[in-house]
């Protein structure tokens, strides 16, 4: 049976993942997963590492209580603190979605300013203040914060072999920024997947990701590869309707906790 094999948590969006051996799950995903974004000053638009590579070098930890710690090399610490959920609201763009929420303030938006050499703002989203996820493959009332369609999303370790096998090199599963790794499976059995079981915790198998310039994107490095590795290669055997797929977004139907070492079992 394959079984659940890493776990992790991007408690900033598109800042460095956190591995864990167990969280707690619920509607919006993983605990503290992508609840905080940063933006541009004037327009609100988020930014990622499609625009900024160098996020890829920021990593922020999630303290529990629901604030931050920024870090990155050659700066002091930054402990942020969670703001209060109708206090200083301000209008941001994920993709399709506008929405008002919390800024972290003053400090904050300077340290990543100056880190990331662009005038941005931090924000965070509470519970009452997450998006709908799209309906064409969801309920309503269905929810994410600020990932970019999903609660979460699922990669086989045998995937990510076979693409490395192909594109030539070892490939970092961390370039695809996936909350769940399984292993156990074979290659691409997660395409298959409608409905699984991890733990207590049911989750629909609601779609494949779709991949963009960001997989080029060396988590270690923060470098992009010259060669579009390895989005070029997965271009070659897993595009379909002009989009590039690799790994699953799934939707929780339910709340528990997920630990490394979990069966995962197939439902449908």
């Amino acid at each position: 049976m394959p079984s659940l094999s890493e776990l992790y948590r991007y408690p900033l969006k598109s800042g460095r993942g956190e591995a864990l051996q167990r969280s707690a799950v619920d509607g919006l995903g993983l605990n503290g997963d992508r609840r905080w974004m940063v933006v541009d000053s004037d327009s609100g638009r988020f930014i990622t590492q499609r625009l900024l590579p160098q996020m890829s070098q920021l990593s922020a930890l999630y303290d529990g209580r629901g604030g931050l710690t920024l870090s990155a090399a050659g700066v002091e610490d930054l402990c942020v603190a969670l703001p209060e959920p109708d206090q200083a609201l301000r209008g941001v763009t994920v993709w399709r979605d506008s929405l008002r929420v919390p800024d972290a303030g003053d400090e904050a938006a300077a340290w990543l300013s100056a880190l990331l050499g662009k005038s941005c703002r931090l924000v965070q989203v509470p519970d009452e203040r997450t998006r709908q996820v799209d309906t064409a493959y969801a309920q309503p009332g269905d929810r994410v914060a600020f990932a970019d369609g999903f609660p979460l999303l699922l990669i086989g370790q045998a995937s990510l072999d076979d693409l490395s096998r192909r594109v030539g090199q070892p490939l970092s599963m961390l370039r695809f920024r996936p909350n769940l790794v399984v292993t156990g499976s074979e290659a691409y059995a997660e395409d298959s997947w409608k409905r699984i079981r991890i733990g207590e915790v049911e989750f629909d198998v609601a779609k494949g990701c779709s991949r963009c310039i960001l997989t080029t994107v060396d988590p270690q490095t923060g470098e992009r590869h010259a060669q579009r590795e390895p989005l070029a290669t997965l271009k070659t055997y897993r595009e379909r309707d002009g989009d590039v797929y690799f790994g699953q977004n799934l939707l929780p139907r339910g709340v528990g906790e997920l630990q490394v070492g979990m069966p995962v079992e197939v439902l449908e």
